[in-house]
């Protein structure tokens, strides 16, 4: 089967690269590989589903430029597909003495990034807000919405093979890629598909597939799972809308924190553990090959050497739950250990340099023959229009 271009990944990232390039380019032969059944069935599917605002991140990085300009894109997808979302707000609140400067440096950067309704609270405001939770002082993010990516992956994967008659060829897990001169060849599930341009988008495979068709690739996926509790029924108006800690400066994770969900419930989570397997979603979850290709990346030794002790506390919050209560109890003094129901657990695809630096940006590394998405954390679901747009532009150029 013969394509202009072919994505490789089919969740929220791959399918709106698909949207954008064909958007463009209506007339051009596209599909879309993916091994399993069905779309955004990993980092998409289990997302937490916040749409976020941007008030973290670097003003000027691909992170900030994509979130801003994908939250917008974001909205304006879901009110002309009629997907159902809502802007909530969230507070990102401070519990000791020596966060309140980091707060403010947040602000400051919420401010830059064009956030201006962002609103600094008291510790009195703040209960306006969320009356039962615990905090010095806090910002109140009004643009912070929630949704489901699951709905808004489908949707995409409908008007890219309806609208646009594109394909979306379901298991076909990709095991090899032959080079030539002005194409490639992609074996997946034994059949042969040839594009005159190739996109990575395989999220914790997204190394494996760059290696098919680079020489050198100077980064690893590692596999963090976050691992979610959810709040009893009873326990559920305890949490108003969303509920962020400060983020922690030397660490590369955000912590703990309240999420009310567009389909109802509160999540409570995520704590961040290596994962000893891909797609390993429960802790028993094991894959030697996986295990094998993170310990010996020499960069991710040097993760662990860094951050060992904190690795240490997210491994204990996994399998004591008291500890994992304690670390809520920060912010919502109120929760008790029964009011926790295990919940659903997430995988992040962490791309890791041989010099032990977690990227923290969105990655793209590119060659004759492919495009290759090496990094895309959060918030890639809200950014994944722009995101797409970015690749969509790359490509069209290459192609003409």
């Amino acid at each position: 089967m013969q394509y202009d271009i072919i994505i490789i990944g089919g969740g929220i990232v791959g399918l709106a690269t698909a949207l954008r390039l064909l958007e463009t380019k209506p007339g051009l032969k596209l599909a879309i590989l993916e091994k399993e059944d069905g779309v955004a069935r990993h980092q998409t599917g289990h997302n937490s589903g916040v749409i976020h605002s941007g008030i973290y991140y670097k003003p000027g990085s691909l992170k900030a430029i994509n979130c801003k300009n994908g939250y917008k894109q974001m909205i304006e997808f879901c009110e002309r597909e009629h997907i159902k979302y809502e802007l909530c707000g969230k507070l990102i609140v401070a519990i000791k003495q020596e966060e309140l400067p980091v707060i403010e440096n947040i602000y400051k950067r919420g401010l830059e990034n064009g956030l201006e309704k962002i609103k600094k609270l008291s510790a009195d405001e703040m209960k306006e807000y969320e009356p039962h939770a615990f905090g010095l002082a806090a910002i109140l993010v009004p643009y912070t919405g929630i949704i489901d990516y699951l709905e808004v992956s489908e949707k995409m994967a409908e008007i890219i093979t309806k609208k646009y008659g594109a394909d979306i060829h379901l298991n076909s897990r990709v095991t090899g890629i032959r080079l030539f001169k002005g194409y490639s060849e992609i074996e997946a599930s034994h059949k042969v598909y040839t594009a005159k341009l190739g996109i990575n988008t395989a999220g914790l495979y997204s190394d494996q597939i760059a290696e098919m068709n680079m020489d050198r690739v100077d980064v690893r996926i590692i596999p963090f799972r976050g691992e979610y509790y959810e709040l009893s029924r009873e326990k559920e108006y305890l949490v108003k809308n969303l509920i962020y800690p400060v983020p922690d400066p030397t660490f590369p994770f955000l912590g703990v924190h309240y999420t009310r969900m567009i389909h109802g419930g509160v999540e409570a989570g995520p704590n961040a553990v290596f994962a000893f397997k891909k797609e390993g979603y429960k802790k028993s979850d094991i894959s030697l090959a996986d295990l094998g290709r993170s310990l010996c990346w020499k960069g991710y030794l040097k993760v662990m050497l860094k951050y060992w002790r904190m690795g240490l506390g997210e491994y204990y919050r996994s399998y004591n739950k008291n500890a994992f209560t304690r670390a809520l109890q920060k912010m919502l003094p109120e929760i008790r250990k029964e009011d926790l129901i295990p919940g659903g657990s997430g995988v992040r695809a962490q791309a890791c340099d041989r010099k032990g630096n977690l990227a923290d940006d969105f990655l793209f590394v590119e060659n004759e023959h492919m495009i290759n998405v090496l990094n895309a954390p959060s918030p890639a679901a809200t950014a994944s229009l722009s995101i797409g747009k970015t690749i969509s532009d790359k490509a069209l150029e290459r192609l003409q």
